[in-house]
C-alpha cells in the first residue's frame, strides 16, 4: 500500500453539552485560522451536562493560543497516527490487521472514505506504540 503517514498531537477540551456549545469553541479555533482535519466530540457519559472535544491540528503559535483560550490542551492520554492513501476494498481492515499482527492494541480507529482516498486516524496508548505504527505503515 502506498501510504502517507504521520504522527499527530490532538488536542482536548471539555464543553458544556447544551445547544450552541460546540458551535462556540470551534468558531474560536475558526476565527484563529484553524484548518481542523478531524473532530470528535462526545457527551461525557461519567459527567452528566458535559462533553469532550477532540481536535488536530493546531499547528501555527496562533492556533494554539486560541485553543488555549478555548480550554484546549494536547492530550498524553493517547497519541494518533493519520494515515492517508488509496481507498481500495479492505484497506481498513488491512491496516487494522497489520496494526493487530504487529502485537499493538488501537485504543481506537477512525476511517472515512473522500472520493477515491481515505483518511484513517488510529489511536494508541504510549508514544512508542504510536512512533511503532508509523514505522510500521510507512514501510
Amino acid at each position: 500500500m502506498d501510504l502517507f503517514v504521520r504522527g499527530e498531537d490532538v488536542w482536548v477540551t471539555s464543553i458544556a453539552d447544551d445547544p450552541g456549545s460546540l458551535g462556540a469553541t470551534l468558531g474560536l479555533l475558526s476565527d484563529a485560522g484553524a484548518n481542523l482535519d478531524f473532530i470528535i466530540s462526545r457527551r461525557a457519559p461519567d459527567e452528566p451536562g458535559t462533553a469532550a472535544v477532540f481536535v488536530t491540528p493546531l499547528r501555527a503559535d496562533h492556533e494554539v493560543r486560541a485553543g488555549d483560550d478555548a480550554g484546549f490542551s494536547v492530550t498524553r492520554m493517547t497519541y494518533s497516527v493519520r494515515v492517508e492513501g488509496e481507498n481500495t476494498p479492505g484497506v481498513a481492515a488491512k491496516l487494522a490487521k497489520a496494526v493487530g499482527d504487529a502485537d499493538i492494541n488501537m485504543v481506537g480507529f477512525s476511517a472515512a472514505k473522500l472520493g477515491p482516498r481515505f483518511v484513517a486516524h488510529i489511536r494508541l496508548e504510549t508514544m512508542e506504540e504510536r512512533e511503532a505504527v508509523i514505522k510500521l505503515l510507512s514501510a
